[in-house]
């Protein structure tokens, strides 16, 4: 069923930290890549979280840390793999406003950052984690921007490991990738994805949903170019992440 609107107020989340955020979790090695892991260690219930092309942000970080603050419905171990192994895209590349800027983000989305090379690599990764928490029974995803087209890719197969799915203001939003994705999925838009692709995704989609644009948000405001500083950034950024647990609690 799609669902509009629905403001998530049921979690109880730490307060958002607008700037000095110090990570709750830590980074260790699984499956060979640095990984911030966060949450409980005996938690049965984990979230692979696909950072931007930023990398290891403090707007990501605090991200991963609110979905892991356990809660009476809901206890999950968060784990964010390094997938560019140091060699994340640099902010200020973003906008591409100039020839230059777009030359890198161009050379990057079709080496380091190509989608379908880093959706080939989950599976062997949850195996991985799975041995560094053997209680992990169950698998939930989330994605943000470039990291919402990697969701796309490895849930719109038969063999998806995952129960249910959340995109963030998702990069490179193609309407056909909807059409195989059979588990729940929560769709957070911000006002610059392309609203007739963000309509034909959600037509697409056969399973349960929850569609919602933050229309006076930016492309990145869950994750690395969210300015918390800004009251309604900050406001609408901690909302995000109550959907997001809301949604998660729903279906893992």
């Amino acid at each position: 069923m799609a669902q509009h609107g629905h403001s998530a107020a049921c979690c109880s989340i730490p307060p958002v930290v607008s700037k000095g955020y110090k990570e709750k979790g830590k980074y260790e090695t699984v499956g060979g890549l640095k990984t911030y892991v966060t949450g409980p260690s005996d938690a049965s219930v984990a979230l692979l979280f696909i950072y931007d092309i930023f990398g290891y942000f403090p707007q990501a970080l605090q991200g991963a840390d609110i979905l892991a603050t356990p809660g009476k419905d809901h206890q999950y171990q968060v784990f964010i793999p390094d997938w560019f192994e140091g060699n994340a895209a640099d902010i200020s590349w973003y906008p591409p406003d100039n020839e230059e800027k777009g030359k890198k983000l161009g050379n990057f989305f079709k080496t380091t950052g190509a989608p379908p090379k880093t959706a080939g690599r989950i599976s062997g990764y949850l195996k991985e984690a799975e041995k560094f928490n053997p209680n992990i029974k169950t698998w939930g995803i989330v994605g943000f921007c470039w990291g919402g087209k990697v969701v796309s890719l490895v849930t719109s197969t038969d063999s998806t490991p995952f129960k249910a799915a959340a995109e963030c203001h998702p990069a490179m939003v193609d309407p056909s990738d909807a059409i195989n994705i059979n588990i729940p999925l929560c769709f957070l838009a911000s006002r610059d994805e392309p609203e007739a692709d963000v309509q034909k995704f959600e037509a697409n989609l056969t399973g349960d949903k929850h569609f919602e644009t933050f229309k006076d948000q930016i492309h990145g405001w869950m994750a690395a170019r969210g300015d918390l500083e800004d009251a309604k950034v900050k406001e609408e950024y901690e909302r995000g992440y109550k959907i997001l647990l809301a949604f998660f609690g729903k279906y893992l």
